[in-house]
């Protein structure tokens, strides 16, 4: 029976995870998963099975009719935890051309669509210059096109971390012109030239290092089904669930989640979800 996973190496225990993903995910692996995933020998392929089944032998047996091995019906996890958002990551990604089918370990990929989102135009390089900076503690001279000004502006910035919301991808930085830290959308970044040393302290962004719980709960003017449901799309125990998000990134959140606008100017259909700490995340400013 599985039991105790047992020290092996690297490369043994990934054959034997890729092994285990498609035995719970796809109900069956064979010889040719493993040449083609690793680029091993038939041989070797064979003897990665049956060390496999020499650890677990309750969790797969030999399909003469199919000439694959199945998942069994006592089949317990030994090298992989299985996991929901892992997995569907990876079809996403693998969809949406993000990796290569090979680099991926689903073999039988499902149908899968999304909503069109426009393409970002990040500049390689000048992301190279702001990732080098924040790696280097350095300030980088760069022409921004805030929203708040006509023209593009050459600024100095001082990037200390990479943020996403969902949509665009951000420079967290330290602004000389404002004396601030600030968000930099990537992709309105011009042009980046002159670097030199920052005198700016990334532990002195507060609202980066500061985290915020969001209390989140179904809507209470949903039936109690709908509460149930709403519960169980959001991982909620009793009701709530906590997600905990940098202050930095508040505002982010909350119109990702729809808590950025009063929960009564939509149906509570529509609606869903409600903050129930609302009071505590306002006094941030949020």
């Amino acid at each position: 029976m599985a039991g105790d996973k047992p020290n092996l190496r690297w490369g043994v225990e990934q054959k034997l995870q890729f092994i285990e993903f498609r035995l719970f995910w796809e109900g069956h692996v064979n010889r040719s998963d493993l040449i083609e995933q690793f680029g091993v020998s038939p041989n070797q392929a064979s003897g990665d099975l049956n060390r496999y089944i020499a650890l677990a032998p309750d969790n797969m047996v030999y399909d003469k009719s199919g000439k694959t091995y199945v998942r069994s019906s006592g089949f317990i996890p030994l090298f992989l935890k299985p996991d929901a958002t892992s997995y569907l990551s990876q079809v996403r990604s693998v969809a949406e051309g993000i990796v290569a089918s090979h680099d991926s370990w689903i073999g039988s990929l499902p149908a899968f669509d999304a909503p069109p989102a426009p393409a970002r135009g990040v500049d390689p390089k000048i992301l190279r210059t702001i990732v080098i900076a924040a790696r280097r503690k350095e300030a980088v001279e760069i022409l921004y096109q805030s929203m708040a000004s006509p023209e593009p502006q050459w600024r100095w910035v001082a990037p200390h971390a990479l943020a996403f919301d969902g949509f665009r991808w951000h420079a967290r930085s330290f602004c000389e012109k404002s004396g601030e830290f600030r968000d930099f959308v990537v992709s309105r970044v011009i042009e980046a030239r002159h670097t030199r040393p920052s005198s700016s302290s990334p532990l002195s962004d507060a609202a980066w290092h500061e985290m915020v719980a969001l209390e989140i709960g179904p809507h209470p003017d949903l039936s109690p089904n709908q509460k149930r449901v709403i519960e169980l799309d959001y991982g909620m125990h009793e009701g709530r669930v906590t997600i905990t998000v940098r202050r930095a990134l508040l505002y982010y959140a909350l119109r990702r989640l729809g808590l950025d606008t009063d929960p009564a100017a939509r149906a509570p259909q529509d609606q869903q979800i409600v903050l129930l700490n609302g009071e505590s995340v306002r006094e941030l400013g949020a």
